[in-house]
């Protein structure tokens, strides 16, 4: 017969406490995480929902699903959550948001634009990491850390995709404008919003390097392409791209000089003057070029080209400074009419 060991109970029992510990801390046990995990889910479902009715009117249920990546359990819970709440209601097969319900989305679509806009101005991230970040930041801004964000901002009035931004009251400033599809040919207008959804759709936009707040012209317009001239390149999207492009058409008085150019379309032996840096450019890697002496009147010509052509140095106010090519063209220029004697 075994004796009876009490150390070897005792460490048992400290196993046992420990596991119990870990499992069920209040604060960081595992069940408890567990279950936080599973009521944060649920609540970026139900406000996702909430943006997804918002954005696009009225949806079913199997609407809902496949738009959105969660389950259907998941989804049909949150729904009954929702309809309990009174933020949606239900029409026959079809549900709209109530007015706390728009109250409550809109709150999240502040949150999305202001924190893009945070991303555009404050940060290095690329335009094509703004949208993911932003959509999983929305989700967990309180009412306070959104208030002084904007205040931070100075509360901006529109996201850098052109997007308004609701206030803190929900009021939205409308842009009035059309879709590049719509424009006529040889029309003069400004881009004033790039839909950054779907996002295929958006990464062919940020290839071709089309810019918010772009002079352009309509060259062509037919079903199959949209071919237009701005800052001195040409464009040629598919309707399916160019209804994602929103356009204000301009009046004659309020018409750029149409030839106006990027810095990285200037050729050597050609001079320029700068006319300003594209709200493309924002934060400090707009400061860095005014600083630099990228500034309104100053002229500037190629000093030295790279032999795999970028970057690219630029003379300017006696000095030598090299660009890349991302950077030369959100530079805006107007090529000195002494370039075309020397041609």
């Amino acid at each position: 017969m075994s004796s009876y060991n009490p150390v070897v109970y005792l460490l048992v029992f400290c196993v046992i406490i420990v596991f119990l510990v870990l499992v069920f801390n209040s604060k960081n046990g595992i069940y408890f995480s567990y279950l936080k995990s599973i009521k944060a889910t649920k609540k970026t479902a139900v406000e996702d929902i909430l943006k997804l009715v918002y954005h696009n009117g009225r949806y079913t249920e199997v609407d809902i699903i496949e738009q959105l990546e969660y389950s259907s359990r998941l989804i049909e819970s949150c729904l009954l959550k929702m309809l309990s709440k009174e933020l949606i209601n239900k029409e026959a097969h079809f549900f709209q948001l109530t007015d706390e319900g728009h109250e409550y989305a809109l709150r999240i679509i502040r949150a999305h634009r202001l924190w893009e806009k945070y991303l555009s101005e404050k940060t290095g991230f690329h335009k094509n990491e703004w949208h993911d970040r932003a959509e999983q930041k929305e989700h967990e801004l309180s009412d306070d850390e959104l208030d002084q964000l904007a205040t931070l901002l100075g509360n901006p009035k529109f996201d850098p995709h052109g997007d308004p931004i609701p206030s803190k009251t929900g009021k939205i400033v409308e842009k009035k404008g059309v879709d590049l599809v719509h424009m006529p040919v040889h029309s003069i207008g400004k881009i004033i919003h790039i839909e950054d959804e779907p996002a295929f759709v958006y990464k062919q936009i940020l290839a071709q390097k089309i810019h918010l707040h772009s002079q352009i012209k309509i060259i062509a317009n037919n079903d199959k392409s949209i071919l237009f001239e701005a800052e001195g390149v040409e464009f040629n999207l598919t309707p399916e791209v160019a209804k994602n492009i929103t356009v204000q058409l301009l009046d004659p008085e309020n018409i750029l000089d149409i030839n106006n150019s990027r810095l990285s379309n200037l050729k050597i032996n050609e001079t320029a003057t700068i006319i300003g840096i594209s709200k493309e450019s924002r934060g400090e890697n707009r400061r860095r070029l005014l600083d630099l002496g990228f500034v309104k009147g100053a002229e500037v010509r190629i000093n030295l080209v790279n032999p795999l052509k970028d970057p690219t140095a630029f003379l300017i106010k006696g000095t030598s400074i090299a660009l890349r090519k991302d950077q030369s063209e959100k530079i805006l220029i107007t090529k000195n009419i002494s370039n075309e004697n020397n041609t």
